[in-house]
């Protein structure tokens, strides 16, 4: 099937060439008729995040004896998760429903940064929630005095510097650019490696740099957080009775659900892009699920699994029922 053409613009130099928009494919393979239907779901996922997510949020803020380590990491977590969805599902809605493939150049950037920058904060929260774990189990009496208020706080805001921080530089390398082959992203949206894989000039900064993001960014939080479960799991097993040391772990299940949501599709997504070759329907599908699933499933496990959290729902729930 022959590409479209796309306008290309001038950079003021004259030197490069930027497309005025790109477009995005969906998912390989399928035709307008089964996006179409694909909406309706993702429509669903969408809604789910929103209420679920805002639900936590609310919940946290308004329950005093919630306000503690753990549930102030949840609630940055959630808003991290609320940004994300709304950055990535309403376009991909609309691509699906309508099938207009267009987002405009700047567009694109600005979508990429974000989904990467916001990757990279719930990366850092994730790695937060864990080395909070690791306090209250191995060093309980300390909790208090070492995670405070004022600590979490700084901690929150050094995980949104570092993912500002890391990921601004990627929509300037990607204008360095000059773009004059197909200009199909063959994603439901803008991703860096994608984007890169457009040009037809050297890309080499790109992916030097984008590869030592990736590692001392996700690649660092992800060693730290097996290293914490590494030493919670060892305390918990020097418990004396089985009851302490299932109660204990309990409360790490939540968390470690999280963890695994988030970093294997992201483990598995940065192995095949590595590996070359086209984009494939394996990218796409493990993009999407990088993507889309963190935000539907964290505050379903975490509502399910965290008794304050669950018990707040019901109540209101019964509230309302009256």
């Amino acid at each position: 099937m022959p590409q479209p053409l796309v306008p290309l613009i001038a950079t003021p130099n004259g030197s490069l060439a930027h497309p005025a928009y790109f477009l995005l494919v969906g998912i390989p393979g399928l035709g307008s008729k089964i996006h179409f239907w694909l909406a309706f779901p993702l429509c669903f996922m969408y809604a789910v995040a929103t209420l679920g997510n805002l639900a936590i949020i609310f919940i946290i803020r308004v329950e005093r004896r919630l306000h503690e380590p753990m549930y102030l990491f949840l609630a940055m977590l959630s808003t991290i998760d609320l940004v994300l969805s709304s950055v990535t599902m309403p376009k991909m809605a609309s691509l699906f429903l309508t099938g207009i493939q267009e987002i405009e150049f700047n567009v694109c950037l600005t979508q990429m940064f974000l989904i990467h920058a916001l990757s990279a904060m719930e990366s850092a929260v994730l790695l937060a929630m864990a080395f909070d774990r690791f306090v209250a189990i191995c060093y309980p009496l300390r909790h208090a005095s070492v995670l405070t208020g004022t600590t979490v706080a700084k901690i929150g805001l050094a995980s949104l510097a570092r993912g500002f921080v890391f990921f601004f530089p990627l929509p300037f390398l990607l204008k360095r650019l000059s773009y004059c082959q197909t200009h199909t992203v063959t994603h439901s949206f803008c991703l860096h490696q994608d984007i890169m894989k457009l040009s037809c000039t050297d890309t080499k900064v790109n992916v030097v740099y984008g590869l030592f993001i990736i590692l001392s960014v996700m690649g660092v939080d992800f060693l730290f957080i097996g290293f914490s479960y590494i030493l919670i799991l060892r305390a918990v097993l020097e418990l004396s009775t089985r009851g302490a040391a299932l109660k204990a772990f309990n409360t790490c299940i939540s968390h470690l659900c999280a963890v695994l949501v988030f970093y294997v599709p992201l483990i598995g997504l940065s192995v095949v892009h590595r590996l070359g070759g086209p984009t494939s329907l394996v990218h796409v599908v493990m993009a999407n699920i990088y993507l889309l699933l963190p935000p539907v499933v964290n505050p379903i496990v975490y509502g399910a699994k965290t008794k304050e959290i669950r018990s707040r729902v019901i109540r209101m729930f019964s509230q309302d029922g009256r």
